[in-house]
């Protein structure tokens, strides 16, 4: 399997080259040449395999270039339930990502139960061994250079802390995120993790990443490479989780599931939207937003109008609080039939600080040949939600999870499996928590006090050079 890059200007290149590399040359984002086909067949022997068994046989169709034995080690290695243990599975834990019923055709997949909390745990605790991997073969080190506006960060640093020849440089919006969040990453005292507090906003982060990735003699110069979700093998390892989900909400391949996500950077649900133009059996890609309403605007009126920095609006669900969103490209590019021009043209307005408009076109109109539809939840509908999932069912839902309940019931078909993704453990965002429930979350044992710890971080302005400095003396 050979990956491409979503402007067309980039040579073909394998997957540990691309691993490692996060932006192509071009700017684009790297896709596979063309998305596997999975045969009724291959679908009707992987349902009752076991999550390392299924992640096998669904990356071994992506990663060609890792000798079969040694990716299925590193995947036997990632998905245990002693690193998956934070569940309220209880005897289910060992399924990785147990669903669990609200009531009759409506589920939640438990996709919080790793070491963070979050559901970037499923993608990032492989993503550290791949780095591992490759990097002991090849002899090289690697300075990670990440952005986060709650989870991936702290997703990413346990999953990097103490691996050979990596360091982690990332980058946070400066008290934009929950406390708990926080202290996650602040509190880590692991000599290769450095956390950098920006002066600004998520996206502000996430430019200075993309300026510093586009610096190709910097980034050669001291190794750089990324763990968002612009790197393909996040987004390849979260396509697992939507046929686990899909088995565990059906009893036959011929039924669909329709699948709610909480959405902010595209990543999640662009692993959905794989999914599906592999063959499994989706009716609907529900994507949820927050106040930060630029995906759903987009998939409404056909415009794609990324807010300035100053127009992003701090909700209490801040992991959504992105808004230009570093994946859409890739889906972008399947929307225009694969044609890297257009998307060069298209985000060369965005780029720019402008706005594309594809309504009326041949494009836009392939939306509902997707299985997309969309909405928008606010503050005061994720407190709804929150307090009636837990009156009526005695589950206790974070704020994001929230906004795809709430956005997943709206476009709810009673014939069809609705299947939201959980985002994190309520325990999270115990502010909100408390606003909406009159109680604060339990904590998993072993983080109650996390807060209280001594953090380490600092703080810098949001200027891609001032960051280029800090990596620079701290790259040995």
């Amino acid at each position: 399997m050979r990956y491409i890059s979503t402007r067309g200007n980039s040579p073909a290149r394998s997957f540990t080259e691309i691993l490692l590399a996060g932006l192509a040359p071009d700017g684009g984002l790297y896709l596979p040449e063309h998305y596997p086909k999975v045969s009724p067949g291959e679908l009707e022997a992987w349902r009752h395999l076991t999550y390392p068994e299924l992640a096998f046989k669904v990356l071994e169709k992506f990663i060609t270039d890792i000798p079969a034995h040694d990716l299925k080690t590193l995947i036997d290695r990632t998905y245990t339930a002693e690193i998956y243990c934070n569940a309220r599975a209880g005897d289910d834990a060992g399924q990785i990502t147990p669903l669990y019923w609200l009531e009759p055709g409506l589920g939640i997949l438990e996709l919080s139960n790793g070491p963070t909390l979050a559901f970037k745990d499923m993608a990032m605790q492989l993503l550290g061994n791949l780095f591992e991997y490759v990097l002991e073969k090849n002899g090289e080190e690697l300075n990670i250079l990440g952005a986060t506006s709650g989870d991936t960060g702290s997703s990413a640093e346990y999953a990097m802390r103490g691996k050979r020849g990596i360091r982690v440089f990332m980058l946070s919006p400066h008290g934009k995120m929950s406390r708990f969040q926080t202290a996650q990453m602040f509190s880590l005292a692991d000599p290769n993790i450095h956390n950098i507090a920006v002066k600004g906003v998520f996206d502000d982060c996430q430019d200075i990443v993309k300026s510093v990735s586009n610096d190709h003699a910097f980034k050669s110069k001291y190794k750089i490479g990324t763990v968002n979700s612009i790197n393909w093998a996040r987004v390849a390892a979260q396509i697992v989780y939507y046929f686990k989900g899909y088995f565990a909400a059906t009893e036959s391949n011929e039924q669909q599931v329709s699948f709610s996500v909480p959405s902010g950077n595209f990543g999640n649900i662009c692993a959905g939207h794989i999914a599906r133009m592999m063959g499994l059996p989706i009716r609907q890609l529900i994507l949820a937003t927050n106040e930060n309403d630029v995906l759903d605007e987009f998939f409404m009126t056909g415009v794609y109008r990324p807010r300035s920095n100053a127009e992003t609006r701090s909700t209490s669900s801040p992991s959504m609080d992105i808004s230009k969103a570093s994946n859409f490209e890739r889906f972008v590019f399947d929307l225009v039939g694969r044609d890297g021009t257009k998307v060069q043209e298209l985000w060369g307005k965005v780029d720019a600080g402008a706005a594309f408009d594809l309504s009326g076109t041949a494009h836009y109109s392939r939306i509902k040949d997707f299985g997309f539809v969309s909405g928008k939840s606010v503050h005061t509908d994720r407190i709804k939600t929150i307090r009636e999932v837990w009156q009526k069912h005695a589950i206790m839902v974070d704020t994001h999870t929230a906004d795809g309940l709430t956005v997943g019931l709206a476009h709810r078909d009673p014939d069809v499996p609705l299947v939201c993704l959980e985002t994190a453990l309520a325990a999270k965002f115990d502010e909100t928590i408390l606003e909406a429930l009159g109680r604060e979350p339990e904590r998993p044992a072993g983080l109650e006090g996390i807060e209280l710890l001594p953090q380490r971080f600092t703080v810098l302005t949001a200027d891609a050079n001032a960051i280029k400095d800090f990596i620079a003396n701290h790259s040995h």
